[in-house]
């Protein structure tokens, strides 16, 4: 592959990610550029893992295109790929790091769940679930972020990823439940907190509800902090960016506290001067 062609190849990956997230491609375009564009290959990976799922409402058509995505990641790692951007930029970062597949078929399996949706019984059924869709990223980064140390960072990678879900999760409980008609809250811990479908249908936010979320939001923080106890262990020129885009994502949580926990009307997100203001107290 010629020079021009890999470029071209890595700014299809790159419009990707600045389309679709704004604050992981805020966080990680500060990543030396080779580690940047093995990043931007791995989110389109991602996008597109999830576009199959998103961007139909008939599961049978979901399932499709999952499984087209599988055989081209067969075909991948036979090295016979197909020719196009998002598999000829991965075959790069293939080449240039010490990759592992099986990261990337967890992320298809994750997705094959969303597919399959059933509602987590338990905290750690949605952990489980969160990895196969997050945690499995931080696993697929590793080598890019985590190359010079001999200490197996592989744990922490996989808490940021299921921290950043759970974040997700608790930014989106609203449109989850009325636009997807998922509740993906633990069924557990919905019983626990005595808080119903009902509650959720009309949007309540009460007592039960606010120590439900802070619940989830807890466990997400103590994994968060079980990452950044590790960050000193990554690249040097990868210690700013993942902890930006990790201390970014974070403080969603935050943001939904700062609207009296309204994550059922509307989404909730980082201001770009604050993630501004995160990008100096870190650089300092």
């Amino acid at each position: 592959m010629n020079w021009r062609q890999k470029q071209a190849d890595f700014i299809y990956c790159e419009e990707i990610i600045r389309r679709h997230s704004k604050s992981f491609y805020y966080a990680f375009s500060k990543l030396p550029k080779e580690k940047s564009n093995a990043v931007f290959a791995i989110y389109a990976f991602c996008r597109i893992a999830d576009d199959c799922v998103d961007e139909s409402r008939i599961k049978a058509e979901k399932l499709r295109a999952l499984e087209q995505l599988k055989k081209e990641l067969d075909l991948f790692q036979n090295r016979a790929e197909p020719d196009v951007p998002l598999w000829r930029a991965l075959r790069s970062v293939f080449d240039d790091y010490p990759m592992s597949i099986k990261p990337f078929y967890d992320q298809l399996n994750g997705q094959l769940m969303d597919v399959h949706f059933s509602a987590p019984k338990t905290m750690q059924d949605l952990e489980q679930y969160s990895y196969y869709v997050a945690g499995s990223v931080g696993r697929m980064l590793l080598p890019i972020i985590a190359s010079n140390t001999p200490r197996d960072l592989s744990g922490p990678a996989v808490n940021l990823g299921i921290a950043m879900q759970m974040t997700n999760i608790l930014r989106d409980v609203g449109e989850d439940f009325f636009e997807k008609q998922r509740i993906y809250l633990p069924e557990e811990e919905l019983v626990r907190y005595q808080y119903s479908r009902s509650d959720l249908q009309n949007r309540i936010i009460n007592t039960n509800f606010i120590q439900l979320w802070e619940k989830l939001a807890l466990r997400a923080e103590e994994l968060y902090e079980g990452f950044f106890e590790n960050i000193t262990y990554f690249d040097e020129d990868s210690q700013l960016p993942v902890s930006l885009s990790a201390q970014v994502y974070r403080e969603i949580l935050n943001s939904v506290r700062a609207h009296h926990y309204d994550c059922l009307s509307w989404r909730n997100y980082v201001a770009e001067e604050k993630m501004n203001a995160i990008r100096k107290a870190i650089s300092h």
